[in-house]
């Protein structure tokens, strides 16, 4: 383990997160609130021990993965605990767990809140808690490495620990070029978002908020009714927003470059939109007898499953009353999630198209012993080790789902809201069902279950096992 570079990662997570800590001061002094000193101290704290850790630059730079997985890891953790810390300073969340499950929320783009009344919050820390979703959706990791130059082509074993998908591949030859086109991409996104809210009638302040839940696919509203009161042209802005935001950032790379034929071979993608457009299609179906014209069925169907398949959790209705076929739909896009290299969370389109051309190559093997048959995604040959590390995933993550949900059933809860409070967590998506569902939020839950989600929307975010190695022993060995 190399100690020495895994400090220095830190202390430049700090010093980011110092310098991200300003503009929540900002918007306090704009708007003449107190809150603005606690957020001035907080930066102060996180620029000087970010200096501290940063001072002098370790002398050996090599970067394996376990390195990679942990700093990943304990970079989040670290950073979430200081992100925490404003909203405690100010009052807007006194109790520490509290603070620590919004913050976590907000990073891992998970929008599950435990406040029951969010327009209470001041200016700053509302928008403190929608940008933690703009740095947590891409990565903060991604950005300090399109920024500066860390440790030449081993920062390769960052990107790996904290970009979501079964496998992650370099844009372009240098891992620094990558991370600037894929922040690149996703600021212009964001620039357009904000741009037409603001176009169609959308105040600044909630435009920047709103585009930061959106685009880093995370859900936290700054209205108590989420995107309920805002007219059906501004939520049908926000539904594309939120479905653009979960294809795979590759498919962009492939437009900006003009490999279109590139980007329309990608069969994640092409899934990806089969499944939006047949879900929101069956829902409004099933769903149209509860609004007065079509145009609304068709809104409220189409951004639902939009919000819930890219895990950003906004919504425009209560989808909690709809008929349980609809809510089943929900639960099922829950476990889907949106497209590998794209800021959504869940377990991913492709996982799952890999998972089921792995059992048809397995049900043409009972017939055809002999048969030599290999998988193939976007014309190319599925590796043997993304096959592995794919069925690997699925049985460790429904580990943690039946566990959780176990741990959080001593609260007494029903099964309906333990399952899918965990199942939101876990896969980094907000509202759920029953008690935890879209008007409600998580405030019902102690201490323990509350430290338990936290955990899920951790390893959610990560993709799992660089959070888990942190548990074994041998991790913190030295070779």
């Amino acid at each position: 383990m190399n100690y020495p570079i895994i400090f220095y990662i830190l202390g430049c997570v700090l010093k980011f997160e110092g310098a991200f800590l300003m503009l929540p001061a900002l918007v306090g002094i704009l708007y003449r609130e107190a809150t603005v000193y606690p957020y001035l101290v907080m930066a102060g704290i996180c620029l000087l021990i970010g200096q501290i850790l940063t001072w002098k630059k370790p002398k050996s730079s090599a970067l394996y993965t376990r390195d990679g997985f942990v700093s990943v890891a304990l970079s989040w953790i670290v950073m979430s605990i200081f992100g925490a810390l404003p909203f405690v300073l100010t009052g807007d969340i006194p109790f520490f767990v509290d603070a620590l499950f919004e913050t976590v929320s907000g990073f891992t783009t998970t929008g599950a809140s435990i406040l029951t009344d969010v327009e209470a919050l001041s200016h700053a820390s509302l928008f403190w808690r929608s940008f933690t979703h703009w740095i947590g959706g891409m990565g903060v990791l991604v950005f300090i490495m399109a920024i500066l130059p860390l440790m030449g082509g081993s920062t390769m074993n960052l990107m790996k620990a904290e970009s979501p998908g079964p496998s992650v591949s370099k844009l372009v030859p240098h891992v620094k070029d990558t991370a600037k086109i894929l922040y690149s991409i996703y600021i212009a996104i964001t620039i357009c978002e904000v741009f037409l809210l603001c176009i169609f009638g959308m105040p600044l302040f909630d435009s920047l908020t709103i585009t930061f839940g959106t685009v880093g696919t995370g859900g936290f509203g700054i209205k108590n009714d989420s995107m309920g009161s805002y007219s059906p042209a501004l939520q049908n802005i926000v539904t594309i927003f939120m479905i653009l935001s979960g294809v795979n950032y590759t498919a962009y790379f492939y437009l900006v470059c003009g490999k279109i034929k590139e980007a329309f071979r990608l069969e994640e993608v092409r899934w990806y939109f089969i499944i939006i457009l047949a879900s929101a299609g069956i829902i409004a179906v099933n769903t149209r007898h509860m609004y007065p014209a079509l145009e609304e069925t068709l809104r409220h169907a189409f951004f639902q499953v939009g919000s819930i398949i890219t895990t950003t959790g906004y919504a425009t209705t209560d989808f909690d009353l709809w008929p349980e076929m609809s809510k089943c739909i929900l639960v099922i896009l829950m476990f889907i999630g949106a497209c590998a290299g794209s800021t959504g969370g869940g377990i991913k389109v492709s996982r799952l198209v890999i998972l089921f051309k792995t059992i048809r190559k397995e049900l043409s093997l009972i017939i055809h012993p002999r048969e030599i048959r290999k998988i193939r995604m976007d014309g190319r040959v599925v590796e043997h080790e993304t096959v592995r590390s794919t069925n690997v995933f699925l049985v460790t993550y429904f580990a943690i789902l039946l566990i959780s949900t176990l741990l959080v059933s001593v609260d007494e809860f029903d099964f309906t809201t333990n399952f899918t409070g965990v199942l939101s967590a876990l896969n980094n998506i907000g509202p759920g069902l029953a008690k935890v569902g879209p008007t409600l939020n998580f405030s019902i839950y102690s201490p323990f279950s509350k430290l338990v989600l936290i955990f899920d929307m951790l390893a959610g975010r990560l993709e799992l096992f660089p959070l888990l190695i942190i548990f074994m022993p041998s991790t913190w060995k030295r070779k």
